[in-house]
């Protein structure tokens, strides 16, 4: 029996470490170059006369080995999938901006990987610590594949909104730089430029992403609506529409853009207004169930002992 104990484990701890070889490995910034391509240009400017091969064995073992693996376990998963899931889950990875570092088949695999290891965990956890029978401890471990299998979706929902919501704190004062740009001489496309030079935030990066489609050859019109699209919120919306209308009509841009600036100004005040009227509601149920016993443990305790003692 021990060597089971021993086998789940140790099977336990290889898949943990394995995927957060994967996370660290995957976890690049967008900007970088490709590991294959600065490898050859290091060799390169060595001077050294080097193979495929060679190049490839310098990678790290994660590179080579482990997700290759995972990704051929996530193209077998794409297999079975239908064809407008996997357009969901690429959306969704676009407006969260993960899909630079993880593609559809990437996240059914941790999906499969996470959902396996939280059964297995769990399973471990009910018949080894908590000395569940085992009838239960498969019940718990189906739970556990369950809360796993979906756990990956929770967390790209939370990593979409937590991107949209710096995107819209960080659009008025980024309007504000557009505006002194252009009324400063600039044109559009550089104002942008500055823009996303002077700060590191997703608003900027999707500055860039817009100004690189544009030096591509694509049309400013159409890479603007991409960005408003990757984004998804009513105020990019708003602004793609409103620059895209000035353009068309021969509006003078920085007045376009200083009102716009204004408008999320003001929206920006709006939301911050809703929240304050939301913070009472929200401590009441903190103040029902962690504040309020203690005051009345606090308050009557006393009373209590008082009349224990003279029932006594």
């Amino acid at each position: 029996m021990d060597w089971s104990v021993y086998a789940i484990i140790g099977l336990v701890v290889v898949i943990g470490i394995a995927a957060a070889l994967v996370y660290v490995g995957r976890r690049v910034d967008r900007g970088d170059d490709d590991p294959l391509q600065a490898r050859l240009s290091e060799f390169t400017q060595r001077g050294e006369s080097v193979t495929l091969e060679d190049i490839e064995m310098s990678q790290p073992f994660q590179e080579r080995v482990i997700i290759p693996i995972l990704k051929s376990f996530g193209d077998m998963a794409t297999r079975f999938t239908p064809q407008n899931q996997l357009e969901q889950i690429s959306r969704k990875l676009e407006l969260a901006g993960k899909a630079g570092s993880i593609d559809p088949p990437m996240f059914m695999t941790s999906k499969f990987g996470v959902a396996v290891v939280a059964a297995i965990g769990t399973f471990v956890i009910s018949v080894f610590v908590s000395h569940k029978p085992v009838s239960q401890a498969i019940l718990f471990a189906l739970i556990g594949l369950v809360v796993g299998y979906f756990f990956p979706d929770l967390w790209l929902s939370s990593a979409i909104t937590k991107r949209q919501e710096e995107v819209r704190k960080a659009m008025p004062d980024a309007l504000d730089l557009l505006t002194i740009c252009v009324e400063a001489g600039l044109g559009f496309d550089s104002a942008m430029s500055n823009v996303a030079e002077k700060w590191e935030n997703e608003l900027s990066m999707a500055f860039a992403r817009a100004i690189r489609e544009i030096q591509l050859g694509k049309l400013r019109r159409e890479a603007l609506r991409s960005m408003a699209d990757r984004i998804d919120i009513g105020e990019m919306t708003s602004f793609v529409a409103a620059v895209i209308q000035s353009e068309s009509l021969g509006v003078s841009m920085a007045k376009v853009l200083r009102i716009q600036s204004e408008q999320m100004r003001m929206l920006r005040r709006q939301r911050a207004e809703e929240k304050a009227h939301q913070a009472p509601v929200k401590m009441l149920f903190p103040m029902i169930f962690f504040i309020f016993p203690s005051i009345f443990i606090v308050l009557m305790t006393p009373a209590i002992l008082k009349i224990m003692a003279i029932d006594m």
